[in-house]
C-alpha cells in the first residue's frame, strides 16, 4: 500500500513537471530552427504614432532613451513622457529634451499601469493612430519605430518588439547567463510562438498599440508584471499580440547588485502572484475554446528557467530512489524524458542563439548562478503582493 502511494507521488510529480517542460521545449527547437528571413518593409505611409514613455525617478538614462526616440520619429508623431511619483530630475529633463510630460504624483495608487493610464487618457484629447510604449531606460534599435507601427496598424493586433536586456561591458559571468535566460525568454521562446502561428507574450518595453485597443483596455493597476498580464487580457478579448522580430528595443541590467536583486525581486514576485490567476483560468471552458488565449496561459505558466530546472531535479531524485529500490520504474521514464527534452532544448537554444552572449568557457559557471537564484525565491515569494513600483538600482556599485 505504501509502496503503490509513493510510486503514485512520484509518478505525478513526474508528470506535473513534465507538462511545462514539453511546451518549453518546443517553443526553444521551434525558435531555434532557421526558418523565414525578418518580414519586408511595409511600403505605403506610415501611420501616426505617439511614442508613451512611463517613468519613475529616471534621470540618469531618460535623455538619452528620448534622443533614440526622436531620432526615429516622423512629422505628425508624438513624444510624451509621464513622470511617474518621481523626486528627482525626470520631469525637467524629458521637457528639456522636447518630450510632452505628464507629472503625476499618487502615492497609493503607485505602479506602471497607472502611468500608462494618465498617458492614454493625455492621448485620448487627440488620438494617434498607434500608440507605442517605451520604457525610460531603453534605446531603440534603427527602424524599431516604423516596423512596430506598420505591423500594428497593417494587423489591428498589439505588437511586441524584440525586446532584450544586455550585460554591461564589464559584466560578471552571473549577468551573462541572466543576459542568456533573458534572450531565452523575450526572442527565443516569442519566435518559436510565432512561427508555431501562435500569439506573444508582451514583455515591457517596444510595445506597439492600435489606438482603438488601447483605448479601451484596463491600465489602471499595480500589478508588477502588468505587461503580461494585459497582452493576457487583450488575447482574451480577440487581440491577441503578435511578435515582430525586426523591432529591436534593448535596455542594460543594473551594475550593482542590490539593484540586480530588486529587478529579479519584482519580476519573480509578479510572476508568482500571476499564477494562481493562470491556472484557475484553466478550470473556464472557454479558455479552451480561445486558442491564442490559451496558448499565452499555458505559455506563461512555463516556469522560470532556473525555478524549472530545479523542479526537474527536485522529480528525478525520487524517481531515481523507486527505481533503485525496484517498486516502480515509470517516475524515472518520464522524469529521464523531460530532462532529456530540456537539455536538447536548452543546448541547441545556445547552439543558434546564445554562444555570443554565454561563451562555453562560462557554463561551468551556470550551476553556481541556479543555486543563487533559486536562495531568492522564498523571498519573492513571501513578497507577493506588495506592487509598489520601485525603481531599479543602476548605480555602478558593486
Amino acid at each position: 500500500m505504501l509502496q503503490d502511494i509513493l510510486s503514485s507521488a512520484a509518478l505525478l510529480l513526474s508528470v506535473v513537471v513534465f507538462i511545462p517542460t514539453v511546451f518549453f521545449t518546443i517553443e526553444c527547437l521551434a525558435g531555434s530552427i532557421r526558418g523565414r528571413g525578418a518580414p519586408r518593409r511595409q511600403n505605403g505611409r506610415r501611420p501616426q504614432v505617439a511614442v508613451l514613455v512611463p517613468a519613475h525617478n529616471e534621470e540618469l538614462q531618460i535623455v538619452d532613451t528620448l534622443r533614440s526616440i526622436q531620432s526615429q520619429m516622423r512629422e505628425g508623431d508624438r513624444l510624451i513622457v509621464v513622470a511617474d511619483n518621481c523626486n528627482d530630475l525626470t520631469a525637467s529633463l524629458a521637457r528639456e529634451a522636447g518630450a510632452d510630460v505628464i507629472v503625476r504624483y499618487d502615492p497609493v495608487r503607485r505602479g506602471k499601469g497607472y502611468a500608462l493610464d494618465a498617458g492614454v487618457r493625455y492621448l485620448s484629447l487627440l488620438p494617434p493612430d498607434v500608440v507605442i510604449v517605451v520604457d525610460a531606460d531603453c534605446w531603440l534599435e534603427p527602424g524599431a519605430l516604423d516596423n512596430l507601427a506598420h505591423m500594428a496598424a497593417a494587423t489591428n493586433r498589439p505588437v511586441q518588439s524584440r525586446y532584450l536586456m544586455v550585460a554591461p561591458p564589464d559584466a560578471s559571468i552571473n549577468l551573462a547567463v541572466s543576459e542568456f535566460a533573458f534572450l531565452l525568454k523575450n526572442r527565443i521562446r516569442l519566435l518559436g510562438l510565432a512561427k508555431l502561428g501562435l500569439p506573444a507574450q508582451l514583455t515591457g518595453s517596444g510595445m506597439a498599440f492600435p489606438w482603438a485597443i488601447l483605448r479601451d483596455a484596463s491600465l489602471a493597476n499595480g500589478n508588477l508584471v502588468e505587461d503580461m498580464k494585459l497582452g493576457l487580457d487583450l488575447a482574451k478579448a480577440g487581440y491577441a499580440p503578435l511578435f515582430c522580430d525586426a523591432a529591436a528595443v534593448s535596455s542594460r541590467f543594473p551594475y550593482s547588485k542590490k539593484g540586480l536583486e530588486t529587478q529579479s525581486s519584482r519580476w519573480d514576485a509578479g510572476r508568482f502572484a500571476l499564477t494562481a490567476f493562470l491556472l484557475s483560468t484553466l478550470l473556464d471552458i472557454n479558455t479552451f475554446r480561445n486558442r491564442a488565449y490559451l496558448a499565452l496561459v499555458v505559455d506563461a505558466l512555463i516556469p522560470p528557467l532556473t525555478l524549472l530546472a530545479a523542479l526537474l531535479l527536485l522529480a528525478l531524485c525520487p524517481a531515481v530512489l523507486l527505481a533503485t529500490a525496484g517498486i516502480a520504474i515509470s517516475p524515472l521514464v518520464v522524469s529521464a524524458i523531460s530532462i532529456l527534452a530540456f537539455d536538447t532544448a536548452l543546448s541547441m537554444a545556445w547552439w543558434r542563439h546564445g554562444r555570443r552572449t554565454l561563451p562555453l568557457h562560462t557554463l561551468a559557471d551556470v550551476p553556481a548562478y541556479i543555486f543563487r537564484k533559486l536562495r531568492l525565491y522564498p523571498r519573492h515569494i513571501l513578497e507577493i503582493g506588495g506592487a509598489a513600483w520601485i525603481r531599479t538600482d543602476r548605480n555602478r556599485v558593486h
